[in-house]
């Protein structure tokens, strides 16, 4: 590695780290306190959500310190006239950009590691944390605002004595869309078991009542349970194609088209036995559409999990392209203004590439577009920073 190279990497470096842990803790800080603030979680919980929320906060931080590094360093060298002394001496201009590039490439597969880790292990690990608090949430939203609810599940009294909920109204939504279960008591207690993943409701002296008819009337004490994931508000913690890590998605595709296939192979084995028993009339019986729609629902599945490895692939890539556009953007500027020159930078890329890339995963989830097309984005940083380096090169 020539002197030249290690000059630059060096000072990219430098610029990029030190940014980077600004931000990722000024990010770490304020996502922190949103969810504290929404979930009404204590000061342990939020300390074990931190190794979680750490690669959530990188990914979205690395971007836009990689391009602001470029911009720092190629703007201040070129408004001192180093790139022009450095073509005075012969040497091309590639000499010193290539290496931002390389690392930024470098940059770019640790970025697209970052995703997957965020969305996989950290979300889980983050609605794991508050599914387990979520006995200390209730509790704490119960004493200040005398009501919990989720969308499964919600508990209003009228006051909290200690531990004991004192004329507790306790509402369960069923998952099958059947009535709400309500129950009402004289008092209650709520114990959650991590191990069991379970909330169990200790009612002493009440009722229970499904719809409008009164099922159970209790005079001594009863211990309904119900999952920990129906009773915390940070939602299902698996399933969504958006939380499934790079080496699952393939066998999950598999999985679907197997399932699709099933319920196809059902379909017309029921319609051939219809038809053969002159049963003509079941073949336009409501419940058809309902089967449909689960193929509907599988297919859309695997749209979207064809679709995520492209998008992580881009989001990750996004730290070279942002770099290949940034720096002949700075060098041409020949602004020592670092900000002047990251703003110029930055604000075509909020207009262009992230509407582009909503744009594209959205269509590709659909089924629209196909899963490429979220690197369209990408593709025009790319031109455009080409465009740019050709002017760089010549003048």
């Amino acid at each position: 590695m020539s002197k030249l190279t290690r000059y630059v990497v060096g000072e990219l470096l430098k610029v990029f780290l030190v940014t980077l842990t600004g931000m990722t803790f000024l990010m770490l800080i304020v996502g922190l306190a949103q969810e504290a603030i929404r979930q009404g979680l204590g000061p342990v919980p939020v300390l074990r959500l931190i190794p979680y929320a750490i690669p959530n906060a990188l990914r979205f931080a690395v971007p836009g310190t990689i391009l602001f590094a470029a911009c720092s360093v190629y703007g201040r060298m070129a408004a001192s006239n180093e790139i022009t002394a450095i073509k005075s001496l012969g040497i091309s201009p590639l000499t010193i950009i290539k290496p931002a590039w390389m690392l930024a490439f470098l940059v770019s597969l640790l970025a697209v590691w970052l995703n997957d880790l965020a969305v996989s292990w950290g979300q889980q690990g983050m609605r794991r944390v508050i599914m387990h608090s979520v006995e200390q949430i209730a509790y704490g939203m119960l004493r200040t605002q005398r009501s919990y609810s989720c969308s499964r599940f919600s508990i209003n009294v009228k006051r909290v004595d200690g531990r004991t909920l004192v004329l507790p109204t306790i509402c369960i939504q069923s998952k099958d869309g059947s009535p709400a279960t309500v129950l009402t008591a004289q008092e209650a207690e709520l114990r959650s078991d991590p191990e069991q993943n379970v909330l169990s409701l200790r009612l002493t002296n009440g009722r229970v009542s499904v719809g409008d008819r009164v099922t159970m009337v209790f005079p001594d004490t009863i211990e309904p349970q119900i999952p920990l994931s129906d009773a915390s508000r940070s939602g299902d913690a698996g399933g969504s194609p958006s939380q499934c890590p790079l080496w699952r998605i393939n066998a999950e595709i598999l999985e679907q088209e197997t399932h699709i296939q099933n319920l196809r192979q059902e379909m017309a084995t029921e319609v051939a036995y219809q038809m053969l028993t002159g049963d003509l009339a079941s073949l336009t019986d409501p419940s058809w559409a309902g089967k449909v729609n689960r193929i509907h629902e599988a297919v859309g599945r695997i749209h979207r999990l064809e679709t995520e490895p492209w998008r992580r692939w881009a989001n990750g890539f996004s730290c070279l392209f942002f770099v290949m556009i940034g720096t002949p953007l700075a060098i041409r500027m020949r602004n020592a203004d670092l900000w002047s020159s990251f703003a110029v930078c930055f604000l075509p890329i909020l207009i262009i590439y992230y509407p582009l890339l909503a744009l594209g995963v959205d269509r590709a989830k659909a089924g629209e577009l196909p899963p490429y097309s979220v690197w369209l984005g990408n593709v025009i940083l790319a031109v455009a920073g080409l465009w740019i380096m050709r002017k760089v090169m010549r003048y």
